[in-house]
This record gives structure tokens, C-alpha cells and sequence, in this order.
């Protein structure tokens, strides 16, 4: 059924009068007529009957009218509807957040300053393929399977917080299997940063004795804070220590290091600011 011809059909049910129908839609009296007829002959019933100069609906178009009552608005709804989704996907970055989060967080707070307007959508999931970036880090790029637009790497020193009332705070620099009896403060196994750290403590042959483990990098962060433990801090995805209880070490052994990747894909339908956000982020994290 054509849609023109059930919009004509509910035009002739409102009126019950082909000639005013015809001149309410604009169009000629026999084209209307004919429009009528054809819609009854794919359905294979009569809608309308004739009482005297006017028509009447019967029960097949009696049906079909209260129907469309309430089908037609819908239909006429989408075309607006499809337009303001359409803006707000212009204006939607996806992000999947797989390393670094503490950092993309802060980047995207200081980016909507300048673009209010901006929507990021943004999850944490190493087998989501559509979005518009990908932050990663070592062993995840199969999480953005197929070629990115535009790459960025950047190398990260991972430091040893320790408490600025122990032993360690004086060295300029330790090797990780001093600290083999400490209590760390670690991110669970759940958390990729947490795998890395184990595979360092691993190659200076132990494994960590843990006093507090958590899936949430803000938690770990606070705690390490109070000078509780040591711990294993990313350079730049934790940003600076505001706390002068905790101390910053180089490991010099193993060498602590992994890579924060910064993936810009192309995502049908488009963002108008996922390039300008990609750029915003490398910028960030470029910064010494």
C-alpha cells in the first residue's frame, strides 16, 4: 500500500465528501477518485458507499480510518524525530576508555569548557568496535580491530610511590626486588594496568603481597595518598602527586614502562568533533 494513497483515503474519511476532500488536498476530483479505487482494489474491499450525494465509510474503512488515526502522526513524527537524532550524533564522541581513564576524564572536563555543546558517550570494553576513539595500552590493539584513521603512541614511565617516611624516599632511583616484602596497593587483575604490574613484580621474581586491590583507579589513587603501602603510579594517566607523603621513584630494574595508544577511527554516522577531540587528547597527553 502506498502511503500517499492511505493519507488520501483518510483525507475522503474525514470529510465523507470526495470534492471537498479533493480541493482540501489539492488535487483534482478524478485523480482522488481513482486513488480511492485503486487502494479498495489491493485491499479487495469497498471502504466507502455512496448515501445520496455524500459517502459513508463502512465497516472496512470505518476500521482502517481509526488506524490510520493514530499510524499517520507517527509516521509524520519521524521525519523530525530522525532530524534532531541526526544532531545529536554529530555531536556524540564514542570513546572506549581501556587505559588511562583518570586522564581521558580530566581531558574531556576541560575540553566541554570550550564545547558546551559537546555529548561523549563512553564505555570500557575491549571487544567494542564502533566508536570514534580508542584509548589502549599494551596488548589491547586487537581491541581496535582494522586500521585507524590517525594513531598516536605515546611511552609512559610507571613509578614506585612509596610513603616519604620510609626508607625509600631518599633514593633517587630503586630496583623493584627491594621492595619484594612491601605491601603494595594494587589495581585488581580486572584492570589491565593491574596485569602490567604483576608482570614487572613477576620479573623481579616475586609476587606482590597486597594490602588493599581494587577495580577503581580513583580508589587505589586515594589510598596511595595517605602514605599507605607502595604502589605503582602511571606518569601521565595519573597526572602529578599533590600529597608530600608520597614519594615518586624511578625503577631502574625491571624497566618500567608501558605505551598509551590513542586510535581515531572512522564511525558511520560521523561526529563533527571527534577529530577536534582527538587532537585535544594527544595534545594533552604530549605535554612533558
Amino acid at each position: 500500500m502506498e502511503l500517499q494513497k492511505l493519507r488520501y483515503f483518510h483525507t475522503v474519511a474525514k470529510f465523507q465528501h470526495m470534492t471537498k476532500a479533493a480541493e482540501y488536498i489539492g488535487i483534482a476530483q478524478p485523480a482522488l477518485t481513482q486513488a480511492i479505487r485503486s487502494l479498495e482494489n489491493e485491499l479487495g474491499v469497498a471502504l466507502f458507499v455512496k448515501r445520496g450525494r455524500n459517502i459513508v465509510l463502512t465497516e472496512f474503512g470505518e476500521y482502517l480510518k481509526t488506524r490510520l488515526d493514530t499510524l499517520l502522526p507517527d509516521i509524520d513524527n519521524i521525519l523530525p524525530e530522525i532530524n534532531r537524532m541526526k544532531k545529536r550524533v554529530n555531536k556524540t564522541v564514542k570513546l572506549n576508555i581501556l587505559a588511562a581513564s583518570t586522564f581521558v576524564i580530566n581531558a574531556i572536563v576541560n575540553y566541554r569548557k570550550d564545547h558546551p555543546d559537546v555529548i561523549f558517550d563512553f564505555e570500557q570494553n575491549a571487544l567494542k568496535y564502533d566508536c570514534d576513539i580508542v584509548i589502549s595500552t599494551n596488548g589491547l590493539d586487537k581491541a581496535c580491530f582494522g586500521n585507524p584513521k590517525k594513531r598516536y603512541v605515546k611511552e609512559e614511565n610507571i613509578f614506585l610511590a612509596v610513603p616519604s617516611d620510609s626508607k625509600y624516599a631518599s633514593y633517587p632511583s630503586i630496583e623493584l626486588a627491594e621492595v619484594k616484602d612491601e605491601s603494595f596497593v594494587m589495581l585488581s587483575n580486572s584492570r589491565l594496568f593491574g596485569v602490567i604490574c604483576n608482570t614487572f613484580c613477576s620479573m623481579a621474581g616475586f609476587y606482590p603481597k597486597i594490602l588493599f586491590e581494587s577495580d577503581s583507579p580513583g580508589a587505589v589513587q586515594n589510598i596511595i595518598s595517605t602514605g599507605t603501602g607502595i604502589a605503582f603510579w602511571p606518569e601521565y594517566s595519573w597526572g602529578a602527586l599533590a600529597n608530600q607523603d608520597v614519594v615518586l621513584l624511578p625503577i631502574t630494574n625491571p624497566v618500567c614502562k608501558r605505551e598509551l595508544i590513542v586510535q581515531l577511527h572512522d564511525r558511520t554516522p560521523s561526529s563533527q568533533y571527534a577529530e577536534d577531540f582527538f587532537e585535544f587528547l594527544v595534545e594533552q597527553i604530549a605535554v612533558p
